[in-house]
Protein backbone atom coordinates (compact mmCIF):
# COMPACT_ATOMS: atom_id res chain seq x y z
CA UNK A 1 0.00 0.00 0.00
CA UNK A 2 1.01 3.50 -0.80
CA UNK A 3 1.96 6.10 2.22
CA UNK A 4 -1.28 8.47 0.19
CA UNK A 5 -3.01 5.43 0.47
CA UNK A 6 -2.33 4.88 4.21
CA UNK A 7 -3.22 8.49 5.17
CA UNK A 8 -6.32 8.71 3.12
CA UNK A 9 -8.21 6.27 5.79
CA UNK A 10 -6.83 8.97 8.99
CA UNK A 11 -4.47 7.68 11.93
CA UNK A 12 -4.57 7.62 15.67
CA UNK A 13 -3.14 10.71 15.79
CA UNK A 14 -2.47 14.24 13.79
CA UNK A 15 0.70 14.29 11.88
CA UNK A 16 0.80 18.22 11.38
CA UNK A 17 -1.77 19.81 14.29
CA UNK A 18 -2.21 23.62 13.78
CA UNK A 19 -3.49 25.24 17.04
CA UNK A 20 -4.48 28.91 16.95
CA UNK A 21 -3.52 30.32 20.41
CA UNK A 22 -5.77 33.46 20.06
CA UNK A 23 -7.22 36.00 17.19
CA UNK A 24 -5.49 38.83 18.75
CA UNK A 25 -3.44 40.69 16.43
CA UNK A 26 -1.30 43.98 15.93
CA UNK A 27 -1.54 43.73 12.19
CA UNK A 28 -4.79 43.28 9.73
CA UNK A 29 -3.11 41.52 6.80
CA UNK A 30 -5.85 41.95 3.94
CA UNK A 31 -5.46 37.55 3.53
CA UNK A 32 -5.51 36.21 7.17
CA UNK A 33 -7.12 33.19 6.92
CA UNK A 34 -9.15 33.41 10.01
CA UNK A 35 -9.85 37.15 10.16
CA UNK A 36 -7.89 37.67 13.19
CA UNK A 37 -7.71 40.94 15.21
CA UNK A 38 -9.67 41.12 17.96
CA UNK A 39 -9.13 38.89 20.73
CA UNK A 40 -11.74 36.56 21.92
CA UNK A 41 -12.71 36.79 25.98
CA UNK A 42 -13.98 32.78 25.53
CA UNK A 43 -10.12 31.99 24.89
CA UNK A 44 -8.79 28.68 26.47
CA UNK A 45 -7.74 29.26 29.73
CA UNK A 46 -3.86 29.08 30.44
CA UNK A 47 -5.23 25.17 32.59
CA UNK A 48 -7.22 24.52 29.44
CA UNK A 49 -4.10 24.99 26.98
CA UNK A 50 -2.02 22.91 29.20
CA UNK A 51 -4.24 19.98 29.04
CA UNK A 52 -4.62 19.89 25.12
CA UNK A 53 -1.22 19.87 25.54
CA UNK A 54 -1.02 17.00 27.99
CA UNK A 55 -3.83 15.02 25.47
CA UNK A 56 -1.48 15.51 22.47
CA UNK A 57 1.36 13.93 24.43
CA UNK A 58 -0.87 11.02 25.10
CA UNK A 59 -1.58 11.17 21.43
CA UNK A 60 2.53 11.26 20.67
CA UNK A 61 1.95 14.01 18.64
CA UNK A 62 5.76 14.94 17.80
CA UNK A 63 4.98 18.80 17.24
CA UNK A 64 2.21 21.79 16.59
CA UNK A 65 1.96 24.11 14.43
CA UNK A 66 1.10 27.36 16.74
CA UNK A 67 -0.13 30.29 15.12
CA UNK A 68 -3.34 32.99 15.33
CA UNK A 69 -3.55 35.98 14.82
CA UNK A 70 -0.17 36.85 16.79
CA UNK A 71 0.34 33.99 19.20
CA UNK A 72 3.29 35.70 21.16
CA UNK A 73 0.50 38.52 22.09
CA UNK A 74 -0.81 36.07 24.66
CA UNK A 75 1.18 36.91 28.40
CA UNK A 76 1.40 33.23 28.79
CA UNK A 77 2.38 32.13 25.24
CA UNK A 78 6.25 31.45 26.42
CA UNK A 79 5.08 29.73 29.49
CA UNK A 80 2.61 27.28 27.25
CA UNK A 81 5.95 27.08 24.87
CA UNK A 82 7.50 25.66 28.05
CA UNK A 83 5.11 23.54 29.27
CA UNK A 84 4.70 21.90 25.72
CA UNK A 85 8.62 21.34 25.25
CA UNK A 86 8.44 20.01 28.97
CA UNK A 87 5.97 17.38 28.15
CA UNK A 88 7.84 15.96 24.45
CA UNK A 89 5.83 17.99 22.21
CA UNK A 90 7.99 20.10 20.14
CA UNK A 91 6.45 23.93 19.00
CA UNK A 92 6.61 25.66 15.59
CA UNK A 93 5.31 29.18 15.84
CA UNK A 94 4.17 31.49 13.45
CA UNK A 95 5.00 34.90 14.33
CA UNK A 96 5.34 38.73 12.47
CA UNK A 97 8.08 39.32 14.71
CA UNK A 98 6.40 42.28 16.89
CA UNK A 99 7.40 40.62 20.29
CA UNK A 100 11.16 39.32 19.19
CA UNK A 101 13.60 40.91 21.28
CA UNK A 102 17.11 40.24 21.48
CA UNK A 103 16.71 38.47 24.79
CA UNK A 104 13.49 36.63 23.39
CA UNK A 105 15.83 35.54 20.45
CA UNK A 106 18.67 33.95 22.71
CA UNK A 107 16.07 32.00 24.68
CA UNK A 108 14.81 30.53 21.83
CA UNK A 109 18.54 29.88 20.07
CA UNK A 110 18.80 27.91 23.20
CA UNK A 111 15.48 25.96 23.55
CA UNK A 112 15.40 22.24 21.73
CA UNK A 113 12.15 21.61 20.13
CA UNK A 114 11.23 24.54 19.06
CA UNK A 115 11.02 26.52 15.91
CA UNK A 116 10.11 29.62 14.54
CA UNK A 117 8.39 31.14 11.27
CA UNK A 118 8.58 34.72 10.09
CA UNK A 119 6.39 35.99 8.30
CA UNK A 120 7.34 38.29 5.26
CA UNK A 121 4.61 38.99 1.76
CA UNK A 122 7.25 40.87 0.29
CA UNK A 123 11.14 40.76 -0.31
CA UNK A 124 10.65 44.10 -0.47
CA UNK A 125 8.78 46.87 1.95
CA UNK A 126 6.61 48.17 -0.82
CA UNK A 127 5.19 45.25 -1.60
CA UNK A 128 5.06 43.17 1.71
CA UNK A 129 3.48 46.29 3.47
CA UNK A 130 0.67 46.78 0.82
CA UNK A 131 -0.96 42.97 2.52
CA UNK A 132 0.52 42.69 5.87
CA UNK A 133 0.43 46.80 6.66
CA UNK A 134 2.74 49.64 7.42
CA UNK A 135 5.60 48.88 9.16
CA UNK A 136 5.44 45.20 9.06
CA UNK A 137 7.95 44.67 6.70
CA UNK A 138 10.58 46.59 9.27
CA UNK A 139 9.22 44.66 12.07
CA UNK A 140 9.86 41.09 10.38
CA UNK A 141 13.43 41.77 9.65
CA UNK A 142 14.40 43.45 13.07
CA UNK A 143 13.08 39.84 14.08
CA UNK A 144 15.14 37.96 11.45
CA UNK A 145 18.18 39.98 12.59
CA UNK A 146 17.79 39.38 16.49
CA UNK A 147 17.13 35.62 15.09
CA UNK A 148 20.31 35.41 13.46
CA UNK A 149 22.70 37.33 15.65
CA UNK A 150 21.46 34.53 18.23
CA UNK A 151 22.48 32.01 16.32
CA UNK A 152 19.34 30.56 15.37
CA UNK A 153 20.01 29.10 11.99
CA UNK A 154 17.35 27.40 10.12
CA UNK A 155 14.53 29.26 11.34
CA UNK A 156 11.90 29.43 8.77
CA UNK A 157 10.92 32.48 6.23
CA UNK A 158 7.44 32.09 5.41
CA UNK A 159 6.36 33.78 2.28
CA UNK A 160 2.53 32.90 1.02
CA UNK A 161 2.97 33.67 -2.96
CA UNK A 162 0.86 36.06 -4.34
CA UNK A 163 0.41 37.68 -7.83
CA UNK A 164 2.75 40.67 -7.05
CA UNK A 165 5.54 38.34 -5.01
CA UNK A 166 6.17 35.41 -7.15
CA UNK A 167 8.44 37.79 -9.53
CA UNK A 168 10.30 37.53 -5.94
CA UNK A 169 11.49 34.30 -5.63
CA UNK A 170 15.40 34.38 -6.10
CA UNK A 171 15.50 37.63 -3.29
CA UNK A 172 13.14 35.93 -0.91
CA UNK A 173 15.89 32.56 -1.16
CA UNK A 174 18.71 35.58 -0.68
CA UNK A 175 16.92 36.83 2.04
CA UNK A 176 16.67 33.41 3.50
CA UNK A 177 20.33 33.20 3.12
CA UNK A 178 20.91 36.22 4.16
CA UNK A 179 19.69 34.97 7.81
CA UNK A 180 21.08 31.27 7.74
CA UNK A 181 17.06 30.79 7.23
CA UNK A 182 14.68 27.96 5.55
CA UNK A 183 12.41 29.41 3.08
CA UNK A 184 9.05 28.45 3.03
CA UNK A 185 6.33 29.10 0.48
CA UNK A 186 2.52 28.24 0.60
CA UNK A 187 -0.22 29.15 -1.09
CA UNK A 188 -3.04 31.83 -1.15
CA UNK A 189 -6.19 30.49 0.12
CA UNK A 190 -9.46 32.03 -0.26
CA UNK A 191 -10.42 31.44 3.34
CA UNK A 192 -11.07 34.00 6.06
CA UNK A 193 -10.34 37.90 4.85
CA UNK A 194 -8.52 35.94 1.91
CA UNK A 195 -11.60 35.67 0.83
CA UNK A 196 -12.52 38.78 -0.80
CA UNK A 197 -8.84 39.39 -2.17
CA UNK A 198 -8.23 35.79 -3.89
CA UNK A 199 -9.48 37.26 -7.10
CA UNK A 200 -6.89 39.89 -6.51
CA UNK A 201 -4.19 38.33 -5.16
CA UNK A 202 -3.96 34.51 -6.37
CA UNK A 203 -1.52 33.87 -8.72
CA UNK A 204 -2.11 34.01 -12.86
CA UNK A 205 -1.94 30.57 -15.00
CA UNK A 206 1.25 31.90 -16.19
CA UNK A 207 2.66 32.26 -12.64
CA UNK A 208 1.85 28.91 -11.00
CA UNK A 209 4.07 27.42 -14.26
CA UNK A 210 6.92 29.96 -13.10
CA UNK A 211 6.33 28.70 -9.67
CA UNK A 212 6.48 25.27 -10.78
CA UNK A 213 9.54 25.50 -12.46
CA UNK A 214 11.05 27.64 -9.67
CA UNK A 215 10.58 24.98 -7.82
CA UNK A 216 11.80 22.34 -9.60
CA UNK A 217 15.21 24.01 -9.83
CA UNK A 218 15.43 25.45 -6.69
CA UNK A 219 13.61 24.01 -4.31
CA UNK A 220 15.53 21.02 -3.08
CA UNK A 221 15.73 23.43 0.58
CA UNK A 222 12.64 24.93 0.48
CA UNK A 223 9.90 23.84 2.32
CA UNK A 224 6.27 23.91 0.85
CA UNK A 225 3.89 21.18 2.63
CA UNK A 226 1.21 20.34 0.41
CA UNK A 227 0.44 23.60 -0.83
CA UNK A 228 1.01 22.83 -4.22
CA UNK A 229 0.69 19.46 -5.09
CA UNK A 230 -2.36 21.12 -7.77
CA UNK A 231 0.91 21.81 -10.04
CA UNK A 232 1.68 18.57 -10.54
CA UNK A 233 -0.13 18.55 -13.15
CA UNK A 234 2.33 20.63 -14.90
CA UNK A 235 4.66 18.15 -15.72
CA UNK A 236 6.30 14.38 -15.15
CA UNK A 237 8.28 15.48 -12.12
CA UNK A 238 6.34 15.54 -8.89
CA UNK A 239 6.44 18.13 -6.04
CA UNK A 240 8.08 17.06 -2.83
CA UNK A 241 5.24 16.71 0.01
CA UNK A 242 1.85 14.77 0.34
CA UNK A 243 -0.27 14.83 -2.62
CA UNK A 244 -3.47 14.54 -0.99
CA UNK A 245 -6.07 17.14 0.86
CA UNK A 246 -4.77 15.78 4.88
CA UNK A 247 -8.39 17.49 6.10
CA UNK A 248 -9.18 15.37 9.19
CA UNK A 249 -7.15 12.21 8.14
CA UNK A 250 -3.61 13.85 9.14
CA UNK A 251 -3.86 17.75 9.73
CA UNK A 252 -6.61 19.38 11.39
CA UNK A 253 -7.09 22.84 13.20
CA UNK A 254 -7.58 23.67 17.27
CA UNK A 255 -9.19 27.80 17.18
CA UNK A 256 -8.93 29.85 20.26
CA UNK A 257 -11.89 28.69 21.85
CA UNK A 258 -11.21 25.56 21.07
CA UNK A 259 -13.14 24.27 18.58
CA UNK A 260 -12.33 21.92 16.03
CA UNK A 261 -11.80 22.25 12.15
CA UNK A 262 -10.94 19.73 9.59
CA UNK A 263 -8.05 22.08 7.85
CA UNK A 264 -6.44 25.13 9.07
CA UNK A 265 -7.98 26.79 5.99
CA UNK A 266 -11.11 25.54 6.84
CA UNK A 267 -12.55 27.86 9.35
CA UNK A 268 -16.33 27.25 9.21
CA UNK A 269 -19.30 25.72 10.26
CA UNK A 270 -19.31 23.23 7.74
CA UNK A 271 -15.74 21.76 8.80
CA UNK A 272 -16.48 22.11 12.48
CA UNK A 273 -16.05 18.45 13.96
CA UNK A 274 -16.33 19.37 17.95
CA UNK A 275 -14.72 21.48 20.86
CA UNK A 276 -11.76 20.70 22.63
CA UNK A 277 -14.15 21.32 26.15
CA UNK A 278 -16.76 18.36 25.32
CA UNK A 279 -16.73 15.33 27.05
CA UNK A 280 -13.68 13.59 25.81
CA UNK A 281 -11.58 16.12 24.97
CA UNK A 282 -9.50 16.78 21.61
CA UNK A 283 -8.78 12.98 21.38
CA UNK A 284 -12.61 12.19 21.07
CA UNK A 285 -12.89 14.66 18.89
CA UNK A 286 -9.56 13.37 16.21
CA UNK A 287 -11.20 9.61 16.90
CA UNK A 288 -14.84 9.86 16.96
CA UNK A 289 -15.87 12.88 14.90
CA UNK A 290 -18.71 12.43 12.35
CA UNK A 291 -16.84 15.11 10.17
CA UNK A 292 -13.61 12.68 10.02
CA UNK A 293 -14.41 9.77 9.51
CA UNK A 294 -16.57 11.52 6.42
CA UNK A 295 -13.65 12.56 4.96
CA UNK A 296 -11.87 9.81 5.98
CA UNK A 297 -13.94 7.31 3.75
CA UNK A 298 -12.99 6.98 0.22
CA UNK A 299 -13.51 10.10 -1.71
CA UNK A 300 -14.86 9.53 -5.53
CA UNK A 301 -13.07 13.12 -7.08
CA UNK A 302 -15.79 13.50 -9.01
CA UNK A 303 -15.32 14.08 -12.81
CA UNK A 304 -11.28 15.14 -11.62
CA UNK A 305 -11.10 11.17 -12.02
CA UNK A 306 -10.94 11.11 -15.65
CA UNK A 307 -8.24 13.54 -15.75
CA UNK A 308 -4.91 11.87 -16.30
CA UNK A 309 -3.23 13.91 -13.81
CA UNK A 310 -5.65 12.49 -11.16
CA UNK A 311 -2.99 10.49 -9.36
CA UNK A 312 -0.84 13.81 -9.15
CA UNK A 313 -3.40 16.69 -7.84
CA UNK A 314 -6.16 14.12 -6.16
CA UNK A 315 -8.26 17.31 -7.03
CA UNK A 316 -6.41 19.60 -4.94
CA UNK A 317 -7.65 21.80 -2.08
CA UNK A 318 -10.69 21.12 -0.22
CA UNK A 319 -10.72 24.49 1.27
CA UNK A 320 -9.91 26.13 -1.93
CA UNK A 321 -12.90 25.03 -3.76
CA UNK A 322 -15.10 25.44 -0.91
CA UNK A 323 -14.75 29.55 -0.37
CA UNK A 324 -14.97 29.81 -4.27
CA UNK A 325 -18.34 28.24 -4.39
CA UNK A 326 -16.85 24.74 -6.47
CA UNK A 327 -18.28 21.29 -5.33
CA UNK A 328 -16.03 19.36 -3.06
CA UNK A 329 -15.62 16.37 -5.80
CA UNK A 330 -15.22 19.01 -8.54
CA UNK A 331 -11.56 20.34 -9.59
CA UNK A 332 -9.50 22.85 -7.45
CA UNK A 333 -10.08 27.02 -8.76
CA UNK A 334 -6.36 26.86 -9.89
CA UNK A 335 -6.61 23.39 -11.44
CA UNK A 336 -3.48 24.12 -14.28
CA UNK A 337 -5.45 22.15 -17.21
CA UNK A 338 -7.94 25.04 -16.80
CA UNK A 339 -10.90 23.14 -15.34
CA UNK A 340 -11.07 25.55 -12.47
CA UNK A 341 -11.87 27.96 -14.55
CA UNK A 342 -14.36 26.83 -16.86
CA UNK A 343 -15.77 25.44 -13.33
CA UNK A 344 -15.73 28.85 -11.61
CA UNK A 345 -17.89 30.35 -14.42
CA UNK A 346 -20.95 28.11 -13.98
CA UNK A 347 -20.46 28.25 -9.83
CA UNK A 348 -22.95 29.83 -7.97
CA UNK A 349 -22.55 32.00 -4.88
CA UNK A 350 -19.54 30.73 -2.59
CA UNK A 351 -19.87 30.46 0.59
CA UNK A 352 -18.77 33.35 2.99
CA UNK A 353 -16.80 32.76 6.32
CA UNK A 354 -18.18 32.64 9.02
CA UNK A 355 -16.03 34.09 11.21
CA UNK A 356 -14.86 37.41 11.44
CA UNK A 357 -12.30 38.74 14.43
CA UNK A 358 -11.15 42.05 12.28
CA UNK A 359 -10.59 44.97 14.43
CA UNK A 360 -12.44 48.48 13.32
CA UNK A 361 -9.31 50.29 14.55
CA UNK A 362 -5.59 49.56 13.65
CA UNK A 363 -3.22 49.06 16.40
CA UNK A 364 0.10 50.92 16.50
CA UNK A 365 3.37 49.09 15.49
CA UNK A 366 6.26 48.81 17.20
CA UNK A 367 7.96 46.52 19.84
CA UNK A 368 6.11 46.30 22.76
CA UNK A 369 7.48 47.13 26.98
CA UNK A 370 5.58 45.74 29.66
CA UNK A 371 3.88 48.62 30.96
CA UNK A 372 3.81 47.90 35.36
CA UNK A 373 0.67 47.59 37.14
CA UNK A 374 -1.44 47.29 34.63
CA UNK A 375 -2.80 43.59 33.54
CA UNK A 376 -3.20 42.33 30.01
CA UNK A 377 -6.89 40.94 30.53
CA UNK A 378 -8.22 37.93 28.46
CA UNK A 379 -11.27 40.15 27.30
CA UNK A 380 -9.47 43.24 26.27
CA UNK A 381 -9.91 43.62 22.77
CA UNK A 382 -6.25 45.73 22.14
CA UNK A 383 -4.37 42.78 20.74
CA UNK A 384 -1.31 44.35 22.75
CA UNK A 385 -3.25 45.08 26.15
CA UNK A 386 -1.17 45.87 28.99
CA UNK A 387 1.42 46.90 26.62
CA UNK A 388 2.67 50.10 25.20
CA UNK A 389 5.10 50.49 21.86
Amino acid sequence: MKLVDHFQHGLAAPICLTWELTYACNLACAHCLSSSGRRDPRELSTAECQAVIDELQRMQVFYVNIGGGEPTVRRDFWDLVDYAVAHQVGVKFSTNGVRLTRSRAAWLAGTDYVDVQVSLDGATEEVNDAVRGPGSFATAWRAMEYLAEAGFSGFKLSVVATRHNIGQLDEFRRIAEKFGAQLRITRLRPSGRGADVWDELHPTAEQQRRLYEWLLEHGENVLTGDSFFHLNALGSTPLPGLNLCGAGRVVCLIDPVGDVYACPFAIHDEFLAGNVRDPGGFTAVWRESELFARLRQPQTGGACTSCSAYDSCRGGCMAAKFFTGLPLSGPDPECVKGNGERALALAGAAPRPDKDHSRRTPVPLGMPTARAGVPDRACDTSPLAGFRP
